[in-house]
């Protein structure tokens, strides 16, 4: 149940299309989405429709066509380059299928990433990253580097590297995928706290069925547009809209 009804990502009548050469790509297509403060919202569809670029766009890693973009009470839309890329550094976390860890650092130091980027001192940055690393239960990985993680731990990582900012947004693009069912669920866990506990908003693009009954609401894509948003059901009752 969302305490919470503030929006904290709305786009309007959005429009993005991929140029190559004289071919145009239209992805999206007169979107219309909203995602609320502390929800833990899905968007699914088939590959291709478009659920990585409304991702994209709305947290500022590509520009819209046309459209009204306002995440966090910011309207990217208007934003110059410069001021969007500070915005995604004080208030978006980012957590990837493939997790982008830097192999040549420790846990800590990944983990600490986005602080050093904002010139924290590293005397300030890993023992916060050191916390956020306990928060998501590997505390004695710290030191690691991410060849002698597995699967799970690397995702874990990856999630502290996202919230050690402590962003209002946190966007995930097939977050378990890569991951079996046990460790999926476990790292499922974890974002649905985050999303709870702190009121930030978790948005998850997913191919996973496994992991559907986590989201508090669903949208569901296709052709570049958003068909219908539900709420997914739980054991024992339906799905409602």
């Amino acid at each position: 149940m969302i305490a919470d009804q503030r929006i904290a990502v709305r786009l309007v009548a959005v429009n993005k299309s991929f140029r190559n050469g004289e071919q145009v790509t239209p992805v999206l297509n007169q979107v219309e989405f909203e995602a609320r403060v502390g929800e833990l919202m899905f968007v699914v569809g088939p590959s291709g429709c478009g659920k990585t670029t409304l991702l994209s766009v709305l947290c500022g890693t590509l520009d819209a066509d046309a459209g009204e973009v306002n995440t966090l009470g910011h309207a990217l839309h208007e934003l110059p380059p410069r001021e969007i890329t500070k915005f995604r550094a004080l208030n978006v976390g980012f957590i990837f299928q493939q997790f982008n860890l830097l192999p040549t650092l420790t846990a800590a130091e990944n983990v600490a990433v986005p602080l050093r980027i904002q010139g924290v001192s590293s005397s300030k940055a890993i023992p916060r990253a050191k916390e956020l690393l306990a928060r998501v239960g590997i505390p004695e990985k710290a030191n690691e580097r991410p060849s002698r993680l597995s699967g799970g731990q690397q995702q874990r990582v990856a999630i502290a590297r996202a919230l050690v900012h402590d962003p209002a947004l946190i966007v995930c693009d097939e977050p378990t995928s890569a991951l079996d069912s046990v460790t999926g669920h476990q790292v499922m866990d974890l974002l649905r706290d985050t999303s709870r506990g702190s009121k930030r908003t978790v948005i998850v693009v997913t191919h996973d069925p496994r992991i559907y009954h986590y989201a508090d609401r669903v949208a569901e894509m296709e052709d570049g547009r958003i068909l219908r948003v539900t709420v997914p059901a739980r054991p024992g009752t339906p799905s409602t809209n």
